[in-house]
């Protein structure tokens, strides 16, 4: 019985393109069958995806991402570099209107988003570098974000300093160091554990992408084709620069996927919050940081299956 789920593990980790493309037209065609779970429930649910991944950790990889910080300067140079200017570009090239392009330019500006952790394990990634990462651009962001914004769109905003680093410690850091603690002191259960968090991994995702769709199925089915483009170009674009710039610096098969994923993916939630509390007056500004949300996810799934089979000829 043990050996037939670790089986079923591996396979859906394997098709988890499969999978979230089916969750993904349920949850767009019949809303009724995810919007009865509140996105509250997002958090709570990546909390213990990460306390899985925690699992899967020792101190030892946080100390070697520690001390060879090039890959998290590379990172962060293209988190706050590519995303931005792609944002910039393509609202210049598609000639977008003022509110989308604002929109647009406010999922470039914000830090990586924590999803992007999960979809790095699925990768077979360096999740320790995934998660410094987050960590690092997120602390980072209440400067830079604003910065950016006002550089680029010639906008204020101020961004919830206290309120971001609480999110990531609780979603983030405390289930994962409660997860490498746990993998220290009981070994012998997380050995049995650890061959079915592909298949938790794989399906919170899943969940979580039903969920967002879900709630945003009238949007997404009425968003025009220009905004979707935009969005599809900025993640996909941001996740080959991504990778591209770290094979450039040298960075390890592992390093790059975790690199072009955290580039890739933004926290396109606090975009859309942003949006909504300063810019009430512009309405279709929260539009391309609401589909961010659902693209992002999706994306980062095939990437991670690209990724990991990548990962697997080694």
């Amino acid at each position: 019985m043990k050996n037939k789920l670790i089986q079923i593990s591996a396979w859906i980790a394997t098709h988890i393109t499969l999978v979230v493309v089916l969750v993904t037209a349920v949850a767009l065609f019949l809303p009724s069958s995810f919007v009865w779970i509140d996105t509250s429930a997002i958090t709570p649910m990546l909390g213990v995806v990460m306390f899985g991944m925690g699992l899967t950790l020792r101190p030892s990889d946080f100390r070697s991402v520690l001390q060879h910080p090039k890959d998290i300067l590379v990172g962060e140079l293209a988190q706050f570099l590519i995303m931005p200017s792609l944002a910039w570009l393509l609202c210049k090239l598609l000639s977008l209107p003022e509110e989308l392009a604002l929109g647009v330019v406010l999922v470039g500006c914000c830090p990586g988003g924590t999803a992007s952790n999960v979809i790095c394990y699925l990768a077979k990634g360096d999740v320790a570098l995934s998660v410094a990462m987050t960590g690092v651009s997120t602390l980072l962001a209440p400067i830079v974000t604003p910065a950016l914004v006002w550089l680029l769109a010639g906008e204020s905003v101020k961004v919830d300093v206290a309120g971001m680093f609480l999110s990531i410690v609780q979603v983030v850091i405390v289930p994962i160091v409660l997860g490498v603690a746990a993998n220290h002191y009981f070994q012998r259960t997380t050995r049995r554990i650890v061959p079915l968090l592909p298949m938790i991994s794989t399906l919170s995702i899943a969940f979580i992408i039903g969920i967002i769709v879900a709630h945003n199925a009238a949007s997404i089915l009425a968003c025009s084709l220009i905004v979707a483009v935009a969005v599809i170009l900025h993640n996909v674009l941001g996740l080959a620069l991504g990778y591209g710039l770290s094979s450039l610096a040298g960075s390890k098969p592992s390093k790059r996927s975790a690199i072009a994923i955290e580039v890739g993916m933004q926290n396109s939630g606090l975009a859309t919050s942003l949006a909504a509390t300063h810019f009430a007056l512009f309405p279709m500004a929260a539009v391309p940081g609401a589909m961010f949300s659902v693209w992002h996810n999706f994306s980062g799934s095939i990437a991670a299956q690209i990724f990991r089979r990548q990962a697997d000829k080694k």
